[in-house]
């Protein structure tokens, strides 16, 4: 028999924890469905003990006392709140000057008056109900008060959650929650749901961990999101900072509080985030070859946003589209047009191809208009004419002064270009030519300068067939 090599003995190795990890695989397969019965068999007796107890509670005089005692305290909350209601909206509609967070929180209030009322006219009547029968007890007004203001509570904190979807897992889980805990059912409840699991290599994924990463998640997404628009307020509000360092010291903020918030959401339920290292490894290899075009953008969004090349509020030109850059983002750059479009520009031709960027180190923009006088008119008064008129109009800057220069002697007039200059490029560039050239027009017309134009003189031969059929026609 030759004896085994190295690479022999890490194969039969390897072979042996395969089929002992597939063994037992397939045992813990056979014994699921015995736990999770197990597990809600317990919790169908603990349900239906509690269902007998409750019934026989009923029956009970005080107990039913209570009962009536709660729906009268419901009775009460909703006349409150149908005399109340009116009232509030009534003071908000006059609260012009309050921020919009405050008005939301207001309004969120308003449409939970009646419950606010229930929770509060039900630790009235529990306090008022101990203090005339101190050793009667009072338990039925006690569980309702602690799920009523448990329910009010989560929905008055879920409301500020903008996500409806996150917004409704967070409210619906915690609902849950705060019921199984007031009723006692916490642990047989959380035996079912972490029975129902399922298990890759030392990863073990159950229904209870999905429920509380849900929850933590939510809460954690939520706190990231709080503080993402508190930075992004404060970062915007900073006029030392440039906008184009706005944006990006903005999108970071924003990486940087949602990653923790996932990193912390998933370590808080007890996720193994290294037993998702090699899965992960796989599929951004297969994300990075099929989204090399989205790499590329994102790539060069942090370039212009770090060398500053283009901002929000530029005007630029990129081929045939000329506007203003409305956003940055991480993947294209937003260019507002005169006529209202929008287009949406990747990152990556702002980078490869040739941008003109007309305010990208200073705001001022010199536009040249050309235009013809007659041989009979005064030069030196037709280059006085055309600054005034152009230094009349409303958006010319004074300094740099319009300038008007000859620049050819031409077949029927003697041309000239008027430059000035702008500073409010975003406005448009078309209309501020027309105007100069109305101002023109009207300054010409004041001063008697003729624009000179191609004129036609047509003579008719002697002996030609028009002259015959004019001769005829006489």
């Amino acid at each position: 028999m030759e004896p085994k090599t190295g690479v022999d003995e890490v194969a039969g190795t390897a072979a042996q924890e395969a089929e002992a990890a597939a063994v037992e695989m397939a045992r813990q397969a056979e014994e699921a469905p015995e736990v999770i019965a197990q597990a809600a068999t317990d919790l169908g007796d603990r349900l239906l003990a509690d269902a007998e107890r409750v019934a026989q509670g009923v029956m009970q005089p005080w107990n039913a006392w209570q009962l009536v005692i709660v729906l009268g305290v419901f009775v009460l909350a909703h006349l409150g709140r149908a005399w109340l209601g009116p009232k509030l909206h009534d003071w908000m509609r006059h609260r012009t000057g309050w921020p919009r967070w405050r008005m939301r929180y207001a309004v969120t209030l308003h449409r939970r008056l009646r419950g606010v009322l229930f929770v509060l006219l039900l630790w009235i009547a529990l306090a008022v109900v101990r203090q005339i029968d101190p050793g009667g007890g009072a338990g039925v007004l006690r569980i309702v008060a602690n799920l009523a203001t448990g329910w009010l509570i989560v929905a008055l904190v879920a409301r500020m959650i903008v996500n409806p979807i996150l917004r409704g897992i967070v409210r619906y889980g915690a609902w849950s929650w705060i019921t199984l805990r007031i009723l006692d059912l916490t642990e047989e409840t959380s035996r079912l749901l972490d029975s129902l699991s399922i298990q890759t290599g030392d990863l073990r994924i159950s229904v209870l961990l999905v429920l509380k990463a849900a929850l933590v998640l939510g809460v954690a997404f939520f706190l990231a999101r709080l503080l993402a628009r508190t930075s992004a307020h404060r970062i915007e509000s900073n006029a030392e900072i440039s906008p184009s360092m706005q944006v990006l010291a903005v999108k970071l903020s924003q990486l940087l509080f949602y990653g923790i918030a996932v990193f912390v959401g998933l370590r808080a339920v007890g996720v193994d985030l290294t037993g998702l290292a090699v899965l992960s490894g796989a599929i951004g290899v297969g994300l990075g070859f099929g989204l090399q075009k989205v790499v590329s953008n994102l790539v060069s969004g942090l370039i212009i946003l770090l060398d500053k090349s283009i901002k929000p509020g530029d005007v630029i030109s990129l081929g045939e589209t000329f506007g203003w850059i409305s956003t940055l983002g991480a993947r294209y750059a937003s260019v507002v047009t005169r006529d209202g479009k929008e287009y949406l520009i990747p990152n990556e031709d702002l980078i490869t191809t040739q941008v003109v960027n007309w305010t990208h180190s200073d705001n001022s923009v010199r536009i040249d208009i050309a235009f013809g006088a007659s041989y009979g008119d005064d030069p030196h008064l037709v280059r006085r004419v055309a600054v005034a008129a152009a230094a009349g109009c409303g958006r010319v800057l004074e300094k740099p002064a319009p300038v008007c220069h000859i620049t050819a002697f031409g077949d029927s007039s003697v041309d000239y270009t008027l430059r000035f200059w702008i500073d409010d490029a975003t406005a448009g560039l078309t209309n501020i030519r027309g105007d100069v050239f109305l101002a023109l027009w009207d300054a010409f017309k004041a001063e008697g300068i003729s624009i000179p134009f191609p004129q036609r003189e047509v003579r008719v031969l002697d002996g030609s067939a028009l002259q015959v059929a004019q001769r005829t026609a006489e």
